[in-house]
């Protein structure tokens, strides 16, 4: 049973990036049992990913793995990722969203994973959309197989997007017969070690493959424009901390 989760925004807001949100060590002390996600009963996945690079950051190793085992995966980029910076010029924008979708097809193809479908939907103006997007999975999903996991960021995760991407396949879900697994992202930045925002109950964690992990970390690696400083000087949007931790914590996802 998939519930709905509440809101975190706000905590997510509270917690700057470059403050650097609760780190790995902590994630990893606490060392919380969690069962593993039974991947051998995925017919089929959809991924859905808000930003170019959530789909490697989130589901890399899950995806690259039943991709190698024959399974069909399917990848949906909903944004167009040109709002990574404000006060972008226009033209900034176009540069950074061409590099960003050249990243993300480099992504796929170091994870064995075919061609993604790209929306194009404004970043940053995903909850003005989640109608629109909702049917749009809704036909992606009906083309597949009942029972097509849909693996989607967890509506609770604390960023309006990927809040928003997960309410929208979530609907799609429940009108295609699928199933819906959600992954956190920014939800290891913002929570902490049993934090009752979190569904523990419902979390499954991915059993690493190590091919499957070797090939995450390399794609991650592929989305240079998000991990290093761009040529106006500016910060970063990924940190290294950021990446080593959810690289640390590994895939879990809330069935």
């Amino acid at each position: 049973m998939n519930v709905a989760a509440a809101s975190n925004v706000a905590r997510f807001v509270a917690e700057p990036i470059a403050g650097g949100g609760t780190s790995a060590d902590e994630w990893e002390q606490w060392q919380e049992p969690l069962p593993p996600l039974p991947l051998d009963q995925c017919p089929a996945l959809v991924v859905v990913a808000p930003h170019p690079d959530d789909e490697a950051l989130g589901v890399g190793a899950a995806a690259s793995a039943l991709a190698a085992r024959g399974v069909d995966v399917h990848t949906v980029i909903v944004s167009d990722g040109g709002a990574a910076y404000p006060g972008m010029s226009g033209a900034e924008q176009t540069r950074l969203v061409e590099r960003r979708r050249d990243e993300s097809l480099t992504a796929a193809a170091i994870l064995g994973l075919p061609v993604p479908q790209f929306l194009g939907l404004p970043d940053g103006g995903l909850t003005e959309r989640e109608s629109q997007l909702a049917d749009i999975l809704t036909g992606v999903l009906a083309d597949r197989a009942s029972g097509t996991w849909c693996a989607a960021t967890w509506r609770g995760d604390g960023h309006p997007d990927h809040e928003a991407v997960g309410r929208a396949a979530a609907t799609a879900v429940s009108r295609a017969g699928a199933v819906l697994v959600e992954y956190p992202v920014w939800m290891w930045h913002w929570a902490h070690p049993g934090d009752e925002a979190v569904p523990w109950h419902r979390a499954a964690r991915l059993t690493m493959d190590s091919v499957a992990e070797q090939r995450k970390s390399a794609a991650i690696a592929a989305f240079r424009s998000q991990l290093h400083t761009d040529v106006a000087g500016r910060d970063p949007i990924l940190p290294p901390y950021v990446v080593a931790r959810l690289e640390r914590v590994g895939e879990v996802f809330f069935r």
